[in-house]
C-alpha cells in the first residue's frame, strides 16, 4: 500500500491558526470505523518530520491521522516565534481533538493521541484532563520540565545551568520594554562538523537526524527563545499520569535511547492499563524514522483501544 498524501487543513488554538496535515485512511486499508490519531511533534521539530513517518504507518492501517505545527512554530501562527510553551502545547492537543470532532469522517468517541519526544510529555498531560482522548501513546518521550531541572542523566541535577537559563529568560522578557536584544538559543550546532569534541552522544544522536539530509527541513529552525525556559522550568508532564486510567497508556522507547528513563518514570506513575514497550537497539532519534517495530505496536495498540 502506497504513501498517503495529506490534505492541508487549519484549526484554532486560543485563536491562533494552527497549520495541519490531515491523513485520510489509505484506500483498501482496514475499516477502523472513524478512529483517529493526533500525532504531535518534538521540540524544535515540525509536522513534516517524525509525525509524518508515523502518520504514514497509521493511515495505511486505516486510521485517520492529524499532524500539525505547534503554535509559534513551523507554519502555524503565534508571536514571538520559536517559543516553546508547555501550556500552549497542551492546548494545541486539546484544540486538535475539538477539530477532529467536527469532521464527519471521525468517530468522536475513538480519538487517540501520539506524542513524540517533548510531545511524549505533552500528550499524557493533555490526556490526564481531556476525557475525549480515549488512548494515549508516546514515542521517545521526554518531559521538558524534568530535562530542564535534571539534564540528560537520570541521577544528575541541572539546577545551576537552569539558573543561568532563567537569567537569560528574564532578560528576554525584559527586552519587550528595554529593546535589548537577547540571543536566541540554538539547541544543536548548525552543522555536525561544528560540534565540539566533547559533545554528548545523546546530542550527536539528535544532530544526526535534524542537522543532516536525513531529516533537515528549513522550517525546523533548531531555535528556541530564552523565555521558553521559565515556562518549562516547573512543568511536570507525568505527575498525574494516574489520571489517565482507565484509558490505556503505551510508552515506546529504545534500549539505546538516552531518554529511556523518562518513559520508565512515566509508566511508573500511571495506573493500569499501561505498557512500556522497548525496541531493541534503537536510540532516541532512531525512533523518529526507524518506525517498523514502533509503528506495528501502535497499530495494534490503537486498533484495540479505539473501538
Amino acid at each position: 500500500m502506497g504513501t498517503v498524501a495529506p490534505k492541508n487543513v487549519t484549526f484554532l488554538s486560543r485563536n491562533l491558526k494552527i497549520a495541519a496535515h490531515l491523513y485520510l485512511p489509505a484506500t483498501g486499508s482496514s475499516n477502523r470505523s472513524g478512529a483517529a490519531v493526533i500525532i504531535c511533534h518534538p521540540w524544535t521539530s515540525i509536522k513534516e518530520q517524525s509525525p509524518a513517518n508515523y502518520a504514514h504507518v497509521l493511515s495505511r492501517a486505516g486510521f485517520l491521522c492529524l499532524t500539525y505545527d505547534a503554535a509559534y512554530q513551523g507554519e502555524s501562527e503565534g508571536e514571538p516565534r520559536s517559543l516553546e510553551d508547555p501550556a500552549q502545547r497542551v492546548e494545541d492537543i486539546k484544540s486538535a481533538v475539538t477539530y477532529l470532532t467536527s469532521l464527519k469522517e471521525v468517530n468522536p468517541n475513538a480519538i487517540g493521541v501520539l506524542g513524540i519526544c517533548a510531545s511524549g510529555g505533552y500528550a499524557p498531560y493533555a490526556t490526564q484532563s481531556d476525557l475525549r482522548i480515549k488512548a494515549c501513546a508516546t514515542v521517545a518521550a521526554v518531559c521538558v520540565g524534568t530535562m530542564a531541572r535534571r539534564g540528560l542523566d537520570k541521577d544528575s541535577s541541572n539546577m545551576d545551568i537552569l539558573k543561568t537559563q532563567l537569567e537569560a529568560a528574564a532578560k528576554d522578557r525584559a527586552s519587550d520594554v528595554t529593546g535589548e536584544k537577547v540571543p536566541i538559543v540554538h539547541l544543536l550546532p548548525e552543522k555536525p562538523e561544528d560540534a565540539p569534541a566533547n559533545f554528548p552522544e545523546s546530542f550527536r544522536d539528535l544532530m544526526s537526524y535534524y542537522r543532516t539530509p536525513r531529516a533537515y527541513h528549513p522550517r525546523a529552525t533548531n531555535t528556541s527563545l530564552p523565555r521558553s525556559w521559565d515556562l518549562m522550568a516547573n512543568f511536570d508532564a507525568f505527575a498525574f499520569n494516574d489520571m489517565i486510567s482507565p484509558r490505556p497508556l503505551l510508552m515506546i522507547t529504545g534500549t539505546k535511547a538516552a531518554s529511556k528513563w523518562h518513559s520508565e518514570e512515566g509508566v511508573k506513575k500511571a495506573k493500569e492499563p499501561k505498557e512500556l514497550f522497548v525496541v531493541e537497539g534503537l536510540t532516541h532519534a532512531d525512533l523518529y524514522d526507524k518506525v517498523d517495530a514502533a509503528g506495528a505496536k501502535l497499530v495494534d495498540f490503537f486498533g484495540k483501544s479505539l473501538i
